[in-house]
C-alpha cells in the first residue's frame, strides 16, 4: 500500500488526513502540516518561544520553599517518548532558539506545570479528530497532562478512518497486560461547574498537532 492508499478510506476518495484536520480543528487543536519532523520539531520550538514563560504557584518536591518553575525567560520543554535521534533534533532546535530547557525524565519535580510537551502519536483517528498514543510510560503520561501547551506529532501515514478500522492493530496492543492508550481529542476542557465552558483544567490549555507527510 502506497503512503497516498493509506490516507484515503478504503473503497473512497476520501481524504482522511483533511477529514482528520477538519475534525481536529472542531475541538479547538491547531494543525500544521509539514514535511519533515525536523519541520516539526521548528514550529513547535517557534511555538514556545512565542508563549508567555508558565508561572506556576506550586512548590515542588525537589523545591519545598520555591515553586518549580521556568526561570526568567526559560520554557520547560518535555519530549519523553522520543527516541534519540528524535530527542537530539529536538534539543538541537531548541539550544538554537535559545531559552528552553529541553528535559525527557524526573517530569514529576514539575508539579505546577511544564510549558510544553511534544509527542510521538501512534495513530490519529479521522472519524472524530483524535490522537492515540502510549501512555504505559508515567513520564509520557504526565507531559501530555502537566504541560500548559500539548504538541502532538503525527505521520499521516498512521491515520485511520475510525477506531473500528484499527481495531486489529489495537488488540496486539491492549495484549499486553500493562498497556496504557491514551486518546486524545482537542485541549482539555470542562463543563462541569455551572456548564461554563473552562480550558485547561484537566490538562493542556491549547493542542498543537503537527502533520508530517511521508
Amino acid at each position: 500500500m502506497t503512503t497516498a492508499d493509506a490516507t484515503k478510506a478504503p473503497g473512497t476518495t476520501t481524504d482522511l488526513t483533511g477529514t482528520f484536520t477538519e475534525k481536529a480543528k472542531l475541538v479547538s487543536a491547531e494543525v500544521y502540516p509539514v514535511k519533515t519532523l525536523e519541520q516539526a520539531f521548528a514550529k513547535a520550538v517557534e511555538i514556545c518561544v512565542n508563549k508567555a514563560p508558565l508561572d506556576p504557584q506550586m512548590a515542588s518536591p525537589a523545591s519545598p520553599d520555591a515553586a518549580q518553575k521556568s526561570s526568567g525567560t526559560d520554557r520547560i520543554m518535555a519530549a519523553p517518548n522520543l527516541d534519540e535521534d528524535a530527542f537530539s533534533a529536538l534539543s538541537a532546535a531548541c539550544d538554537a532558539a535559545g531559552g528552553i530547557s529541553l528535559i525527557r525524565e524526573n517530569l514529576r519535580q514539575y508539579p505546577g506545570g511544564i510549558d510544553m510537551g511534544v509527542s510521538l502519536m501512534d495513530y490519529g483517528i479521522a472519524e472524530t479528530g483524535t490522537l492515540v498514543l502510549d501512555s504505559r510510560a508515567e513520564e509520557t503520561r504526565l507531559s501530555t497532562m502537566l504541560s500548559e501547551i500539548h504538541v502532538a506529532v503525527l505521520y499521516t501515514s498512521k491515520i485511520r478512518e475510525s477506531a473500528l478500522a484499527m481495531t486489529e492493530e489495537l488488540k496486539g496492543v491492549v495484549r499486553d497486560p500493562g498497556s496504557y492508550m491514551a486518546f486524545i481529542t482537542g485541549a482539555s476542557r470542562t463543563a462541569d461547574i455551572e456548564r461554563v465552558l473552562a480550558m485547561g483544567v484537566h490538562g493542556p490549555l491549547e493542542l498543537h498537532i503537527m502533520l508530517v507527510e511521508e
